[in-house]
């Protein structure tokens, strides 16, 4: 009763094995080795496009509020 079922693999050999899978860092779908690696590749060769000027400049002062808030909280902005 103590013990843990058979088909639990022991933590030893589980350290072992070799991953040759891997997630998708864009949209999260599973990906063999082989397509990771082109996956990266091309990642790098064409970044993904940066974010609107105006957008990004709401998130910094949305970022900055938070900050305020967290040091001043009876500022109430």
């Amino acid at each position: 009763m103590a013990l843990p079922p058979e088909q639990d693999l022991p933590e030893e050999i589980l350290r072992t094995q070799v991953i040759t899978t891997a997630r998708s860092p864009v949209d999260g779908k599973p990906l063999t080795a082989g397509e990771y690696a082109q996956l990266q590749a091309q990642l790098q060769k064409a970044p993904p496009p940066k974010l609107d000027p105006r957008i990004q400049d709401q998130v910094f002062l949305i970022r900055l509020r938070k900050t305020l808030l967290q040091l001043f909280p009876f500022l109430d902005i």
